[in-house]
C-alpha cells in the first residue's frame, strides 16, 4: 500500500538533512572504534541508532551483524566498503548530535595515540643515531688519541728552565777555568826550537864539492835557523866525517857547539880522500853521530852522501862491487836495524840528501826502520823505490798516510835531492830543521796536556773526523760504508739536550764583540733525539765517532762521545765557542778573498744525555759528518803542508791563520787547519790573553804566535788582503798591522743551527713563513720536505695545523704541540741570546713573566 504523501516527503527530507556526512561520521565511529578494540570481528559499536521509519528493525543489529562479518578494516574506507546498508545509516535528526560527539572524542584519543606512537618513534629514531654518533666520536677520540700519542707530547721547556741551564752551564765554565790552571806553554817555542843538528857527510874524494858547499855555508846556516826562530833558538852543530874501512882516520868527528865558527874551523880540517870500493863506513858514520851528546829537544841529522853502505840490503850492484856484501860481516861488525833503532829511541830526525841514485835503496830501507816507529816518511820523486814505499805504507797503514797523520808523526824520515845547486844546502838544512821543531812542539805540547798518552801508537784512520789524540784499539770499529736510509742500522736513539752556537746575522760588529768578550758569543738551548749507529767507525785515545741522524732531518751527523769520563759539558762548550769564533773570522775571510779562497767551518753541538734517559747523564758532541779526501793544511806547532803547495784551499788556509792574527791586532790566532776542500774542523786558537779559553788543550799563546811565523810564508792572498804583519814585526815587539777594514754584508750563515754553512747572501735561499731566516742549498729543501700537520693539544675543539718538523729541529727545539693561534701568549724559550749578556737579570725577567700568570 503506498505510504500517505506527507510521511513520503518527511522522509525525503530527512534524507537529505541526515547528509553524506553523517554517513561518513557513522562509518568512521565504527571503523575507529573497530581499530581501538584491535579489529576484533566480534566487537561492535555501542551507538544506537534510532529505527528506520516504517521498519520494525533495530539499526544496531544491522550494523552489528555487519561488523561482524567484516575482519579488517582500514582507515579511510568508505560506507559502501564497510559493508554497511544505505538504510541503516540514516539517523535521526534528534541523535546526530550525540553522534558526532562520540566520532569527535573517538578522533581525539586516535589522534593522540597516533602522536604518542609518532614521538615513541622520533625518540627511537633519536637514540639510536644519538647511539651511532656516539659510537663515531669515540671512534674519533680513539684515533685522535692514537695519533697524539705517534706525534708526542713534548712542549719544550719553560724559559725559566732555559735561563737556568744557561746560568748553571756559565757557572760550571767558570769553576772549570778556575781549578784548571793554565798549561805552562810559555817557553815552550824556545825549548822546542833549540835545536841539536848534526852533519854526517861522506868525506871521500868524490865529495869535496859538497864539503866545501858545507864549509862556506855552515855559518849562514846557523844564523838561517836561528832566524827562523825569532832568535829564540840555541842551535848546536856537529860534524861526523866518514870514509871507509881502509881509511885512514876512517871517522873524524865534532861533538855539539854553538860556535859556527868552530865548526867551519873543523870542515877545513876534513879532506876528500880515500874510499876504496864504491860503498862507503855509513854505519860506522850513525853509531858516531848516535854517541854524540845530544840534549836539545828537536834532533836532526842531515847526511850527505854519493855512496851506500856496504852490504845488499843497501844498494842493487853485483857483489864485486861491494867487498863486504854480507851485513855485519864489516871489520866492526854493525847492522842498520839496531842502529836506527838507537835513534828512533833518541827521537832523532833523519834527512838524506841524495846526490845521485846508488843511494836509493838505502833511503828506502831507511825509511822502512823510521816509518816501523809512526814517523812521516817522505821519498824523492826520483828515488825508483819511491811507489813500492808507498804502496808499503798504505799496507802497513789501511787507512793511508794522511796529511794530518803526518802532521801528528813525531818524527820524520825525508829525502831530498841535493843536486848540483849547493846553495840549495841552506834551504834543505833550514826545511828540515824548522819541520823537525814542529814535530817536537807538538809532541811537547801533547805531552804536557796528557802525558800518559805519549807513547801509545798514533791513530791515523781517523778520516773525515780525525783529531790530534793518540790511538787506543780498544773499540770494534765499522768497517762498512754507512747506510744512512736502511731502517734500523742507526739502531740507538739518544734524548739529548745541551748548547748549540747561536746564528747570529753578521754585522759590523760582530766579530770584535766576539773578540771582546766569551759572553758575546752566544749559545742556545737545545733539545734533540739523536739516531746513531751504536759501533763507532772511528776513534782517538779519549773519544769515539760514530755515525748519526735526526728523524726530522736528511743531514749526516757524526757524535764525538767519550770512552771513559773524559771532558764534561763546560770543556764542550769551551770547544764550542772556539769554533764559532772561528766561523766568525771565516765570514769575514771569504767575503773579502772570494769565493774560489773562501774558508768555512762546521759547526759544533755540545750534549748530554736526559737524566732518566737511556742516554744518561753522558757528554758528547754532535758536528755534521764531513765526507771525502782529508786534509790537514797546518797545525798549532808550526807544520805547514807544504805537498800541495798550489791547491787552492791550502793557501786559503795558510793566508786564514795570517788574517785572524792581523785581524785582530794580535790578539787571536786560527790555526790547527784540517777539513775536505775548504770545509774545516777542529781548529785550534791562540790567544794573547792568557784568560781566554783556557780549558781548551791547544791553545798555546804567544808561543803559538811565534810557531806560526817561524814557518810562515806569505802568498798571493795575503799580499791581497794587505796583511803586515810577519815574523819581524813580531821580534820587534811593535807589530804592524792593517788599520781599517771593510763591513762584510755579503755573507751569512745557513739558519740551520746544526749545520750553519757560509752562504753568500745572494744565493741564500729565504721563506716568507720563516722571516729573517736564511738557509743554504741542502737544508733549504727540507723545510718543505718535513711539513706535517698535527692535531692542536690546546683546550677545545680538536683542529689541525702545519709544521715544519725540520725548521724547529733545525733550532733545537722541540716540535710545538699547539697551533700558531693557541701559542701565543705562551711563555716559550727566547731561543737567541741565551747563554750570554746578565744572565741574572734575564732568569728575573723570566722568573717574573712565569710568577705574572699565577693566582694571587
Amino acid at each position: 500500500m503506498a505510504s500517505p504523501p506527507s510521511n513520503s516527503r518527511s522522509v525525503s527530507m530527512s534524507r537529505s538533512r541526515a547528509t553524506p556526512d553523517d554517513i561518513r561520521s557513522a562509518a568512521e565511529a565504527m571503523l575507529q572504534s573497530s581499530l581501538s578494540r584491535n579489529r576484533s570481528s566480534s566487537s561492535s559499536i555501542a551507538t544506537t541508532l534510532p529505527p528506520y521509519p516504517g521498519s520494525g528493525r533495530s539499526t544496531s543489529s544491522t550494523i552489528t551483524a555487519t561488523s561482524s562479518r567484516r575482519t579488517s578494516v582500514g582507515p579511510g574506507l568508505s560506507t559502501a566498503q564497510v559493508g554497511v546498508p544505505a538504510a541503516t545509516q540514516w539517523p535521526s535528526s534528534r541523535s546526530s548530535s550525540t553522534l558526532a560527539s562520540a566520532t569527535s572524542a573517538t578522533r581525539e584519543r586516535l589522534r593522540l595515540a597516533e602522536l604518542e606512537r609518532d614521538e615513541l618513534r622520533r625518540a627511537m629514531d633519536g637514540e639510536r643515531a644519538k647511539a651511532s654518533e656516539m659510537r663515531r666520536l669515540a671512534e674519533e677520540e680513539r684515533a685522535v688519541a692514537e695519533r697524539l700519542k705517534r706525534e708526542g707530547g713534548a712542549t719544550g721547556i719553560s724559559a725559566v728552565e732555559a735561563t737556568l741551564r744557561a746560568l748553571q752551564l756559565d757557572r760550571d765554565m767558570r769553576k772549570a777555568a778556575a781549578e784548571s790552571p793554565r798549561r805552562p806553554t810559555t817557553g815552550l817555542f824556545r825549548e822546542a826550537c833549540s835545536t841539536d843538528l848534526l852533519f854526517l857527510i861522506d868525506t871521500t874524494g868524490s865529495m869535496a864539492p859538497y864539503i866545501n858547499a858545507a864549509k862556506e855555508q855552515v855559518k849562514s846556516i846557523v844564523n838561517d835557523i836561528k832566524l827562523a826562530f825569532l832568535n829564540e833558538a840555541e842551535v848546536r852543530i856537529a860534524v861526523v866525517g866518514y870514509k871507509d874501512h881502509e881509511d885512514s882516520p876512517n871517522i873524524q868527528f865534532l861533538d855539539f857547539t854553538p860556535s859556527a865558527d868552530r865548526v867551519r874551523e873543523f870542515l877545513n880540517e876534513l879532506t876528500a880522500t880515500g874510499g876504496g870500493d864504491a860503498p862507503e863506513d855509513v854505519l860506522g858514520g850513525i853509531q858516531q853521530a848516535i854517541n854524540a851528546t845530544w840534549k836539545q829537544q828537536t834532533r836532526c841529522i842531515i847526511h850527505i852522501a854519493d855512496a851506500p853502505p856496504h852490504g845488499h840490503t843497501f844498494h842493487d850492484s853485483p857483489e864485486p862491487w861491494d867487498r863486504y856484501p854480507v851485513p855485519g860481516c864489516e871489520p866492526h861488525g854493525l847492522t842498520h836495524e839496531p842502529l836506527l833503532r838507537q835513534l828512533v829511541g833518541l827521537k832523532i830526525n833523519y834527512a838524506l840528501l841524495r846526490i845521485n841514485n846508488t843511494t836509493d835503496r838505502t833511503a828506502f830501507t831507511f825509511s822502512q826502520a823510521y816509518a816501523a816507529a809512526s814517523a812521516a816518511c817522505k821519498l824523492h820523486k826520483s828515488n825508483r823505490y819511491c811507489s813500492q814505499a808507498e804502496a808499503e805504507f798504505r799496507r802497513s797503514f789501511p787507512g793511508g798516510r794522511s796529511s794530518k797523520s803526518s802532521a801528528k808523526a813525531v818524527l820524520q824520515f825525508e829525502e831530498a835531492a841535493l843536486g848540483t845547486t849547493y846553495s840549495a844546502l841552506r834551504h834543505l838544512v833550514l826545511k828540515s830543521v824548522t819541520t823537525s821543531a814542529s814535530r817536537t812542539a807538538f809532541r811537547m805540547s801533547v805531552a804536557r796536556a796528557n802525558p800518559v798518552g805519549l807513547d801509545k801508537k798514533l791513530d791515523i784512520n781517523l778520516a773525515a773526523i780525525e783529531e790530534d789524540e793518540d790511538d787506543a784499539d780498544d773499540a770494534k770499529l765499522e768497517k762498512t760504508p754507512p747506510r744512512w736510509d736502511t731502517p734500523g742500522w742507526l739502531n740507538e736513539t739518544l734524548m739529548v739536550e745541551g748548547f748549540s752556537p747561536d746564528v747570529v746575522v753578521h754585522s759590523a760588529s760582530t766579530l770584535n764583540d766576539m773578540m771582546a768578550h766569551d759572553d758575546n758569543i752566544k749559545m742556545s738551548i737545545t733539545e734533540l733525539t739523536i739516531h746513531k749507529r751504536s759501533q763507532p767507525f772511528a776513534q782517538g785515545a779519549m773519544r769515539v765517532a760514530s755515525y748519526a741522524r735526526m728523524s726530522s732531518s736528511t743531514n749526516h751527523f757524526v757524535v764525538k762521545s767519550f770512552k771513559r769520563g773524559g771532558k764534561r759539558l763546560a770543556h764542550l762548550a769551551e770547544d764550542m765557542r772556539c769554533q764559532a769564533l772561528c766561523k766568525a773570522f771565516a765570514l769575514e775571510f771569504s767575503a773579502l778573498a772570494g769565493e774560489q779562497h773562501s774558508i768555512d767551518f762546521i759547526v759544533t753541538t755540545c750534549l748530554k744525555g736526559k737524566s732518566g734517559t737511556a742516554s744518561g747523564d753522558d757528554c758528547m758532541s754532535l758536528e755534521p759528518f764531513i765526507g771525502g779526501a782529508y786534509v790537514k793544511y797546518n797545525n798549532n806547532c808550526g807544520y805547514v803542508n807544504e805537498e800541495i803547495p798550489g791547491d787552492q784551499y791550502n793557501q786559503a788556509a795558510q793566508a786564514f791563520s795570517h788574517f785572524t792574527f792581523e785581524r785582530s791586532q794580535g790578539r787571536f790566532m786560527v790555526s790547527d787547519l784540517q777539513g775536505v776542500g775548504n770545509l774545516l774542523t777542529d781548529p785550534a786558537i791562540h790567544t794573547l790573553d792568557l784568560e781566554r779559553f783556557k780549558l781548551v788543550d791547544t791553545n798555546l799563546g804567544m808561543d803559538g804566535f811565534k810557531f806560526f811565523f817561524a814557518t810562515h810564508t806569505c802568498n798571493n792572498i795575503c799580499r791581497k788582503l794587505g796583511l803586515k804583519s810577519s815574523a819581524a814585526t813580531l821580534m820587534s815587539g811593535t807589530p804592524e798591522f792593517r788599520a781599517t777594514w771593510p763591513s762584510m754584508d755579503n755573507t751569512v750563515c745557513c739558519s740551520n743551527k746544526m749545520c750553519g754553512r757560509i752562504v753568500r747572501l745572494a744565493k741564500a735561499k729565504k721563506s716568507i713563513k720563516f722571516p729573517g731566516y736564511h738557509w743554504c742549498n741542502t737544508c733549504w729543501p727540507q723545510l718543505r720536505s718535513y711539513t706535517v700537520k698535527l692535531i692542536c693539544v690546546a683546550p677545545g675543539t680538536h683542529h689541525e695545523f702545519e709544521v715544519s718538523k725540520f725548521f724547529y729541529a733545525s733550532q733545537g727545539r722541540t716540535t710545538p704541540r699547539k697551533c700558531p693561534i693557541h701559542r701565543e701568549g705562551d711563555d716559550t724559550l727566547p731561543r737567541s741570546a741565551v747563554v750570554s749578556g746578565n744572565l741574572w737579570s734575564r732568569l728575573r725577567y723570566a722568573t717574573k713573566k712565569s710568577n705574572s700568570g699565577r693566582s694571587p
